[in-house]
């Protein structure tokens, strides 16, 4: 039976990654997949890895209607066996609703990607609807870690390397932010929810309060 799967994870996971391997193992079989994205780090109509691997991809617009978008193209000739939607997060609840209705009414399964919860902590609004409606959530079980060294839950927005918990829900930026650029960073509950980062620890470590070594 065709399913809708969800597979979940922080940023830095490899969710882009199993994505990209879906559609490499499904394509050399023959089949021929649909792949919708949005704000991918590459840019428009991307879906890339930070591996460095990249395909193209159907750049999802607000308002847009992905069931009727797959329909027109079954309708003009068109072929799909199946579904990827990378950053699923992004989504729109009822382009997620959308995207069941395909695995319902067309019979082909759909695999989204994307993190469950934003900078604050507060689910996605797309996510939460793919919790709420997938057949399956599979978490990815490539961890990525904290600074610290424990399992990385939370994501975190960083300025300049400090942890901002106030600002718009999306703000494009990648785990490897240009200094004084919004970037993110992935953390370990514990260090979240004392908004402590990679880049301040270092800096305190590095504090002009240290004392001074005099060498002999």
């Amino acid at each position: 039976m065709p399913e809708l799967v969800f597979f979940s994870g922080t940023m830095d996971c490899g969710k882009s990654t199993l994505a990209l391997q879906i559609e490499h193992n499904r394509s050399a079989r023959g089949l021929v997949g649909m792949i919708f994205s949005r704000d991918d780090r590459a840019g428009h109509g991307k879906l890339s890895s930070r591996l460095g691997l990249v395909t193209d991809a159907v750049e999802v617009e607000d308002g847009q209607d992905l069931y009727a978008y797959l329909v027109d193209h079954l309708s003009q000739g068109g072929r799909a066996d199946y579904v990827i939607a990378d950053e699923a997060q992004f989504l729109a609840p009822g382009q997620i609703d959308q995207l069941a209705r395909v695995v319902d009414d067309l019979g082909l399964d759909v695999y989204a990607f994307g993190i469950t919860t934003d900078f604050r902590s507060k689910l996605f609004p797309g996510s939460q609807r793919l919790v709420e409606l997938a057949d399956r959530v599979e978490v990815l079980q490539v961890e990525a870690l904290c600074w610290c060294g424990a399992r990385a839950t939370h994501n975190a927005r960083t300025v300049g390397g400090e942890m901002v918990v106030e600002g718009a829900q999306v703000v494009v930026g990648d785990v490897n932010g240009s200094a004084g650029k919004v970037g993110y960073e992935v953390l370990c509950r514990r260090h979240h929810r004392r908004r402590m980062t990679g880049s301040s620890v270092r800096a305190g470590v590095l504090s002009p309060d240290v004392l001074p070594v005099d060498h002999v």
